[in-house]
């Protein structure tokens, strides 16, 4: 039994190499089809042109992605994770604290990764238009976020229980509509006088009333 020992430990290197490059292939064709939809829009990139680029075959691409529909879902996933790994409290733990510093400093973080993440979020709103699942992936986050928002009011038992979703859909849509508006223009007025007025509306919606009032 002993002898079988190095033989065991060679074919479990082996699986965790072919692993490793398993997900770098992945990894590779995420990164090519962001730069691809980037350079020549999502619905006139094809999945050959993909595949092409990242140096491999159609076949391989299907190894890892069922469609050009999935590598966008995979993207947007992507986005999702770059968001929100560095919300330290995260945004429900935000709302429920009731403290205005922390919301600035959450909407703050946001702002500071809209350049990361744009390329991931320009290559959802191409792809929603003509792909159902891409459209109910975006409304799904949105949601999500609007829920988190909620549950951090119902953590903390502000406002009426029946506005707590309602006052979410807001906030998060402020932020949203500006971060498209900033995709598109960038900063039409200065960061910090969007910031301001970013944090007092969140805090008008989601604290007690005043409690985002800046002393005078």
């Amino acid at each position: 039994m002993q002898a079988e020992a190095p033989r065991e430990s060679t074919l479990a290197a082996m699986t965790t190499l072919r692993d490793r490059q398993k997900q770098l292939t992945r990894d590779t064709l995420l990164q090519t089809a962001l730069e691809l939809f980037g350079e020549n829009r999502y619905a006139t990139t094809t999945i050959d042109e993909i595949a092409t680029a990242a140096g491999t075959t159609r076949a391989t691409f299907y190894l890892h992605f069922s469609s050009k529909s999935e590598i966008a879902r995979a993207l947007i996933n992507e986005a999702d994770r770059i968001l929100t790994e560095i919300d330290k409290p995260p945004l429900r733990g935000v709302v429920s604290s009731g403290d205005p510093a922390l919301i600035r400093e959450y909407i703050g973080h946001k702002f500071d990764q809209w350049e990361t993440i744009k390329p991931y979020l320009l290559v959802a709103q191409q792809a929603a238009p003509s792909d159902p699942e891409v459209t109910e992936l975006m409304e799904s986050w949105f949601e999500g976020v609007a829920q988190n928002i909620k549950a951090g009011l119902d953590d903390a038992d502000r406002f009426d229980p029946e506005t707590r979703r309602m006052r979410g859909v807001l906030a998060f849509g402020q932020l949203e509509y500006l971060s498209v508006r900033w995709f598109r223009f960038g900063w039409l007025q200065p960061r910090e006088i969007c910031l301001d007025l970013m944090v007092d509306s969140w805090c008008h919606l989601l604290l007690e009333a005043g409690a985002g009032e800046q002393p005078g």
